[in-house]
């Protein structure tokens, strides 16, 4: 299987190939493995990768039209190779957006330094949707806010820049895990002679995270994974990761709180529960607190953590931090909270709140990708050059009536990589989800769940709108 018909573009970084069509000095052992291997052989590695997804019921839900649908992800056999050098910059940009995050949330439901200083403009805080009034003087252990992060980070031509950190319920690892094991199972020799970097252990150091962050005087702390239920998009993930941390797997009708502590109910009776690692939303986990309606959540929840009895991860309210418009500020919040440069840029990012940057992505919504600051998965997103001018015009209606609801983007170049798409090698552009665990100290596995965009000339990764995965191979050396 070789390159001859696979199309470079000046205006996009590939991922395998240098512009003049050579290897890149990375990527030279996969190609010179794929040029031994016959397309019809190549075609059967892939059906074996996929094949593994639907025997594991690797599943997640696309909500469209009042249905939900269930889909197996896809899966691209060919991996995405990054060399140790790429790597240790993204780790070290990684590190360094989590702390300064984490320090910001103490900080706004704390003091508010960064606000009396100017750093970040208070209505930016206080008018974010996520902003929780009710963390205000909470102090989780270390404070760690934000255990679990999965930050989006895409390549151009100027080199890696995040598109957008997810604090909340951030998804995506368990793919990063599968991906490995089906695409090392299958590309075995590959793998050896690339001597690649393993992700596996990732279990054990989620584990070792949520142990230091338990309340004092607990040595064997009991973990339990808070899940919404069946019916969720990610209820595959969640059972994956109970699984992965030995962990009870709990529903809000599992849980009671009496005198400050929580329990979950068992067959041996009541046990109590010490870290929550919760994958249901804010909104959703204290009916007392938040919504009343909610089934979802344990009622006296959010006081036993306010009390110290139980650990959240992530806590409550940390939604405010990954807003995509307080994400303009994460450079400068890197700046006030650490005194260093962020080694990671963001996207230069217009906030609609402001007239100007209202007016001017009105005026070019024909060249800009314009997102709502707190939808995810791809959702409420228009990417200007590819829509209609009919859609375009409806989207713009929206943009007037709630212009703080909206930021805007130059379209970025994101780099592309090989996939095999109808027995044939194509470009399709790529990111990279990172996953960073913050305790006592700070974790990164040396790996990601790199999004595809399978549709041909989109720039849309996301499962939920036609988007797969690939594995991500860094290298030792």
């Amino acid at each position: 299987m070789d390159f001859s018909n696979y199309r470079l573009d000046a205006g996009f970084y590939d991922e395998v190939l240098q512009p003049d069509g050579t290897p890149r000095a990375h990527c030279k052992p996969l190609c010179d493995s794929l040029a031994g291997i016959s397309a019809a052989e190549l075609g059967e590695i892939q059906d074996r990768v996929t094949s593994s997804f639907l025997r594991e019921g690797i599943t997640f839900t696309v909500y469209g039209d009042g249905e939900a649908d269930e889909r197996i992800i896809p899966i691209d056999c060919i991996p995405r190779i990054l060399p140790a050098a790429e790597w240790a910059e993204l780790e070290a940009g990684l590190k360094q957006r989590v702390l300064a995050l984490n320090r910001f949330l103490g900080d706004v439901y704390g003091e508010c330094r960064a606000i009396a200083d100017g750093v970040i403009p208070e209505d930016m805080v206080r008018g974010c949707p996520q902003y929780r009034r009710e963390m205000h003087g909470a102090a989780p252990p270390h404070g760690t806010w934000v255990a679990i992060c999965g930050t989006d980070v895409v390549r151009t031509e100027d080199g890696f820049v995040v598109l957008e950190d997810n604090l909340r319920v951030p998804s995506g690892v368990s793919y990063m895990i599968a991906n490995r094991k089906a695409v090392k199972s299958n590309l075995p020799r590959l793998y050896r002679r690339c001597r690649v970097r393993e992700v596996e252990h990732y279990g054990d150091l989620l584990l070792a995270t949520l142990r230091e962050l338990a309340p004092p005087n607990r040595p064997d702390p009991c973990i339990a994974v808070l899940t919404p239920g069946v019916w969720n998009a990610a209820f595959y993930e969640h059972m994956f990761l109970a699984h992965q941390l030995g962990a009870e797997l709990v529903e809000g009708r599992d849980l009671l709180t009496r005198n400050g502590f929580v329990y979950m109910r068992t067959t041996e009776g009541l046990r109590q529960v010490d870290v929550i690692y919760r994958r249901v939303d804010d909104d959703f986990l204290d009916p007392l607190v938040f919504r009343p309606d909610s089934l979802l959540g344990a009622p006296g929840l959010l006081q036993a953590y306010r009390l110290g009895n139980v650990t959240l991860a992530n806590a409550p309210g940390t939604g405010v931090a990954d807003d995509k418009s307080v994400y303009a500020w994460v450079p400068d919040l890197i700046r006030y909270y650490l005194g260093e440069e962020p080694i990671l840029a963001n996207v230069p990012t217009r906030i609609c709140r402001r007239p100007e940057d209202l007016e001017y992505t009105l005026d070019n919504l024909d060249r800009l990708v314009v997102k709502r600051v707190g939808e995810a998965g791809g959702y409420g997103m228009l990417v200007g050059p590819h829509a209609t001018p009919a859609e375009r015009e409806s989207y713009a209606a929206g943009l007037r009536a709630d212009p703080g609801d909206f930021i805007s983007q130059e379209v970025l170049s994101l780099s592309r990589a090989p996939c095999l798409v109808d027995g044939r090698l194509e470009p399709r552009h790529v990111d990279l989800r990172p996953f960073v665990l913050r305790g006592r100290d700070t974790r990164i596995v040396p790996g990601a769940f790199c999004r595809v965009a399978l549709r041909r000339g989109s720039l849309v990764v996301n499962s939920s709108q036609g988007g797969g995965g690939k594995d991500v191979w860094v290298l030792e050396s």
